[in-house]
């Protein structure tokens, strides 16, 4: 990872990974894609490498980021999706050129051509939204339980009762704060 830019917070689930390049939505917003080289970085950890991106590439990226955010968040609030983030994903869908392949290991995996461009990976990015917001997969879409940030994630657990996008930031932080607001309790409610 390149110094000076945020970690990139990655998860099981592409679609809502990628959202998750803009995390703290209702907070501090932090962008982990701030530049064109730092989206073929996502790319690449993400196994969709590009060898390039131009500014009007990014711009097109984080309107699908917008845009599947706004459709997952819909769809886990069993609302109705908005016709204009229904439009970018499934014009992005159609736009790429990439291959859906199997591993050895009896997986799906996608595969870019050496002459891909940003426009092929965000096809795939977009056919993963498609298939968890109809759906498709075994889980459900869920938002974050923090006031801060409320990303839509896709949840694979057993119950389907998570509540933090990711445990490590959101649920830590949660817990912590509990923890302090009830050790302040505490210690009022021992004083004489």
């Amino acid at each position: 990872m390149r110094a000076g830019f945020p970690d990139f917070r990655l998860g099981n689930v592409l679609a809502t990974s990628f959202t998750g390049t803009l995390s703290e939505r209702h907070g501090n917003a932090v962008e982990r894609i701030p530049t064109p080289r730092r989206l073929v970085d996502w790319l690449a950890v993400n196994g969709l490498a590009v060898d390039s991106c131009t500014t009007a590439q990014l711009d097109l990226a984080r309107e699908l980021r917008e845009s599947i955010h706004a459709a997952a968040t819909a769809a886990a609030l069993q609302a109705a999706l908005p016709a204009s983030a229904v439009q970018v994903i499934n014009d992005c869908s159609t736009q790429g050129r990439a291959a859906a392949i199997l591993t050895p290991e009896g997986k799906r995996q996608w595969r870019l051509s050496p002459a891909s461009c940003v426009e092929d990976a965000l096809s795939v990015i977009a056919a993963d939204a498609i298939s968890i917001i109809a759906g498709e997969r075994d889980g459900r879409l869920a938002l974050c339980a923090s006031p801060t940030c409320q990303a839509a994630f896709f949840d694979t657990s057993q119950s389907r009762t998570r509540k933090w996008c990711d445990m490590n930031t959101c649920g830590n932080r949660q817990k912590k704060a509990r923890f302090h607001a009830n050790q302040r309790e505490n210690l009022g409610s021992a004083k004489p």
